[in-house]
């Protein structure tokens, strides 16, 4: 809940500057010269930017809980029960352990969303950041396709040892911790 007011106070913030500024590259625009207009337009151009970024981010969250919802709703989120620093962060090895298992699983069922927002999950908990949004993006779009999870295919590889990076494969990147992931992550 208070990731949620953060995100709404911050989003608020944001409109109201995105508004002022705009304000203001309407008065230079109206000023009239070559220069004011010229201002006025490149002033203008940030806060679209700026809406449209936050736009974007509103619309990936919004999908995110929604699939969060749906899966809570089947028991299939996953349990938080990594260990702790006594600080509160998670460990790294323990969050470590918990991509390995993330990992093999989205390597057996590709197309299967849920699997993709577990492994988001898991390298958010090693806090690869970038690698758990694009994690979740394949999610999204997967579950907006409306895949199902296929049976298990019995031709399936093993998983690369942790630690490894496997550069010969097209199908694996490197991971958090140096762990190989599955591609399009």
């Amino acid at each position: 809940m208070r990731a949620k007011i953060t995100y709404t106070v911050t989003a608020a913030v944001l409109v109201f500057y995105f508004v002022l500024a705009g304000s203001r590259g309407v008065l230079l625009i109206r000023h009239g010269t070559l220069l004011t207009v010229t201002f006025g337009v490149a002033v203008l151009i940030l806060p679209l930017i700026g809406i449209w970024f936050l736009w974007k981010n509103t619309q990936f969250v919004r999908r995110a809980n929604a699939l969060a919802a749906e899966l809570d709703a089947e028991g299939g989120l996953p349990v938080d029960d990594l260990a702790r620093t006594p600080s509160g962060r998670i460990d790294r090895d323990s969050a470590d352990a918990a991509f390995t298992r993330r990992q093999a699983e989205t390597e057996d069922t590709p197309d299967d969303w849920r699997c993709w927002f577990r492994l988001a999950v898991a390298y958010q908990d090693a806090r690869d950041t970038p690698r758990a949004r694009k994690a979740m993006q394949r999610a999204i779009a997967l579950h907006n396709t409306g895949t199902r999870p296929p049976s298990r295919p019995d031709t399936a590889g093993p998983a690369d040892a942790p630690g490894r990076s496997d550069t010969s494969s097209p199908n694996v990147t490197s991971g958090p911790s140096g762990t190989s992931s599955p591609s399009g992550v």
